[in-house]
């Protein structure tokens, strides 16, 4: 029996009627991928205020690798709401807290002594990072790369990359900050080798200390191990390793932005391991949870010591409950048996896609690592520029919506659409949606392929 249970079309009235009081109550600018509301949610399904039930692909965009509502993390949320909801870490102790920070400690890669802080959310887990980088160091230099996002705070919509989206009419920014070139090995230039493309990327970073900001200056480089909003771009381990040399040369600290791609999401706890290559400090959030508010930056001891006291802090950072549901997510995707679901995933996406791809010459890229993939799409017949397609894109989200199935785009130019199931999803549901998804993509391609390109 299929899982996507629809009795009305999506959306259905009452989530109609709810989206109109958002409308009318809620800023106009608070994005949203699909007009439905909620009425319960459990593993990878949710049910709606129409009696629909869909399944969710994209799980609050990468929060949940271990699906709605886990009975493991209600149990310890629920357990710890009866004792003490948030007596503030700012004013006592409370064990969970420590707790989090010890799991994290043991599992994040380095052999080296590492301590931990949290906070509420992924923007400020980056901001506390790029400050104790700073007081470390003594330097003011940030440097981050194309395709990056990182939050939208002042400081990180300024580290963030994509401008339309995030950044218009919202500066002027932090200063402080030098954008660097990122390989995508799916855009190699016209004329170089995959090999020489690489290698022309890696030899930017020396170039940038002439050209940009000399390594004298530098607090901190920023990189996302596998771009999440920039379109889930894995980053070559040899770029990572350059990063890892530069950053030893100079006296810069390494930081690892893994807020969408940590907690599991590509198979390992943290997707950098995939390299070997060991940063400074690790940024963590979202599946951090398992869907409550709660981040950290964790790295080495004598780098998150460096700050004077009270120099970091958060009046929610850490709460009881948030950490009651860390410490239970953690549990969870620490076990090789539960990790092991982020290769399933990508073996059946890249299986499923791989059959469309020979029918929709649009379906330029499938790429990921485990849990974490997408898919893009470029005009057939624009050749070796690869123009964009975003309105396929968009069409295919909200058609594959209006069948059940919740997904969403990313890239800098909008044309991916990318996948962050649970990584306990049942097969048969995996099949089922990306199923779905797989036939959508074909109907838009036959329609919008007689159509007209335009760049």
């Amino acid at each position: 029996m299929p899982s996507i249970q629809l009795k009305t079309a999506l959306p259905g009235p009452n989530s109609q009627a709810m989206q109109q009081r958002r409308k009318e109550h809620v800023t106009a600018a608070l994005g949203q991928t699909v007009p439905l509301s909620v009425q319960s949610a459990l593993g990878s399904l949710i049910h709606d205020v129409d009696g629909n039930t869909i399944i969710d692909l994209i799980g609050g965009i990468g929060v949940l690798a271990v699906g709605h509502n886990h009975p493991d993390v209600v149990r310890a949320v629920t357990e710890q709401a009866q004792q003490a909801i948030n007596p503030g870490m700012l004013v006592v102790n409370h064990d969970r807290y420590a707790q989090v920070a010890e799991l994290l400690n043991a599992h994040a890669p380095g052999d080296f002594k590492k301590k931990t802080i949290l906070a509420n959310g992924g923007a400020e887990a980056v901001e506390n990072a790029v400050k104790i980088a700073r007081y470390y160091t003594g330097r003011a230099g940030i440097v981050v790369f194309e395709g990056a996002y990182h939050g939208r705070t002042n400081l990180t919509m300024g580290m963030t990359s994509k401008y339309g989206l995030f950044k218009k009419n919202m500066g002027p920014f932090a200063p402080e900050l030098y954008r660097l070139h990122v390989p995508n090995m799916y855009r190699v230039p016209k004329g170089m080798t995959p090999e020489e493309y690489l290698q022309w990327s890696c030899d930017q970073l020396d170039f940038a200390l002439t050209a940009y900001i000399d390594g004298s200056a530098i607090a901190a480089f920023v990189i996302e191990p596998v771009l999440g909003e920039g379109g889930i771009v894995p980053i070559p381990a040899k770029f990572l390793e350059k990063v890892r040399e530069v950053c030893d040369r100079v006296g810069a600290v390494m930081i690892a932005d893994e807020i969408q791609s940590g907690s599991g999401r590509t198979g390992k706890l943290f997707a950098i391991e995939h390299s070997g290559v060991v940063p400074d400090l690790i940024t963590v959030a979202k599946s951090l949870g398992a869907g409550m508010p709660i981040s950290a930056v964790v790295g080495r001891a004598e780098i998150m010591d460096a700050p004077h006291l009270g120099a970091v802090g958060s009046t929610y950072g850490g709460g009881p409950l948030a950490c009651a549901a860390a410490v239970a997510s953690l549990k969870l995707l620490t076990d090789p048996e539960f990790l092991a679901g982020a290769t399933r995933i990508e073996s059946t996406v890249r299986r499923v896609f791989e059959g469309v791809q020979k029918d929709v010459p649009a379906l330029g890229d499938i790429r990921g690592v485990g849990g974490m993939m997408a898919i893009e799409f470029v005009h057939p017949d624009s050749g070796d520029a690869k123009t964009p397609w975003p309105e396929l894109v968009m069409e295919v989200v909200g058609r594959s919506f209006r069948r059940g199935v919740i997904v969403m785009r990313a890239g800098l130019f909008t044309n991916a659409v990318r996948f962050l199931p649970a990584l306990n999803i049942p097969q048969d549901q995996l099949e089922e949606a990306l199923n779905i998804v797989a036939q959508v993509v074909r109907e838009v391609y036959a329609e919008q392929s007689r159509q007209p390109v335009t760049a």
